[in-house]
């Protein structure tokens, strides 16, 4: 099997080495002091903070929180492919998604279908309720709507909406410092303090008891797509053969191979899904051929035995919330499901 697990991004020499672990250190921990990041660097405060303006300008860098959402009650994660017969007005879509606080993130595709959406909602029954009725809305655009509930998440995630977040469990004393982290994770407690109207010493307090409910997972950074690059979203069915977990393992590790540290994490989020499709993921290419051959071709071979079909494009414009870029350390993030005990599989793959 001809599988090119090693290849190289190019946009990732946009930046130097020094530059790309600052990402690194922020995506990991967006509330890092610049202190921390001078020292482990070896380069001046004045350096790290020149760096990050930089990053901010010319990427668009933002902060914001990785929840763990089942920790707040929100247990109906889906992800939606949706195609049209009829060239929909996007403004008028966009501005039915944003009406209601379930949708997370859309985004419109150029390829197999037309539009990617996350959702998630505190009930089945309001996650059911949006679904059939987002369909109704669309109906005129002659929309065909393919739904599938996450069941795994392997990596990343997608930025929650504050209109999720007060539907959420967290207590009222501490939600109004989570919409404000979530917006700005890097602000100071002068900053939040301001915001609420809130003393410094309660803001304190309360964002240590914030971070004791396990709410948060994570602080970290979101950021634009760079010019001339391709994200690739996809989703894949198979069947199931008994080959099935050794072609899982040589998916993961093309999933999880990566440049060093790479401005983006090549894989910014995948998942298996129970529905529509079986898989999905996003994938952040130099191009479409890259996209098409690294990411589509890639998927195809590793798991060929289970004849898999894939519906893929690339993300043209987003919709709704932001993209869940970032830079992390894939191989140390990713949440390995394995579906049998085979112990040589598992030994194999552990090699």
């Amino acid at each position: 099997m001809d599988i090119k697990y090693d290849f190289k991004s190019s946009f990732n020499d946009r930046y130097n080495l020094v530059t790309r672990r600052i990402l690194r250190m922020l995506s990991e921990n967006s509330r890092a002091s610049v202190s921390s990041m001078s020292l482990a660097l070896k380069i001046s405060r004045k350096s790290v903070v020149e760096r990050i303006r930089r990053l901010e300008k010319e990427i668009g860098i933002s902060y914001a929180l990785e929840f763990n959402e089942e920790k707040l009650g929100l247990f109906n994660p889906h992800l939606i492919r949706v195609s049209f017969s009829k060239v929909p007005d996007w403004s008028h879509v966009a501005e039915l998604l944003k009406a209601s606080y379930i949708p997370q993130f859309a985004a419109s595709v150029k390829g197999d279908y037309d539009m990617m959406i996350y959702a998630n909602a505190p009930s089945r029954q309001d996650y059911v309720h949006w679904d059939k009725g987002m369909q109704q809305l669309l109906s005129d655009y002659g929309v065909k709507w393919r739904s599938s509930e996450i069941a795994h998440r392997q990596l990343g995630f997608f930025p929650l909406r504050g209109e999720l977040l007060d539907k959420t469990s967290i207590p009222d004393k501490y939600k109004g410092i989570a919409k404000v982290l979530n917006s700005n994770a890097r602000i100071s407690f002068n900053g939040i303090s301001k915001v609420l109207e809130m003393h410094f010493n309660t803001v304190a307090y309360n964002f240590k008891k914030l971070q004791d409910t396990g709410y948060i997972k994570r602080f970290t950074i979101l950021m634009d797509k760079p010019d001339s690059t391709s994200i690739l979203v996809y989703f894949g069915s198979y069947t199931i053969s008994g080959k099935f977990e050794a072609n899982a393992v040589q998916s993961r590790k093309n999933l999880m191979s990566d440049d060093e540290y790479s401005m983006i994490s090549r894989y910014p989020f995948c998942c298996q899904l129970i529905g529509s499709a079986d898989f999905f993921a996003m994938g952040m290419f130099d191009d479409e051929k890259a996209a098409r051959r690294y990411g589509i071709g890639n998927y195809k071979k590793t798991m060929v035995d289970q004849k898999p079909k894939v519906s893929y494009g690339t993300l043209e414009k987003v919709l709704l919330g932001r993209l869940p870029l970032r830079a992390i350390d894939t191989k140390k993030e990713y949440n390995i499901v394995r579906w049998t005990t085979d112990s040589m599989a598992i030994a194999k793959e552990q090699k």
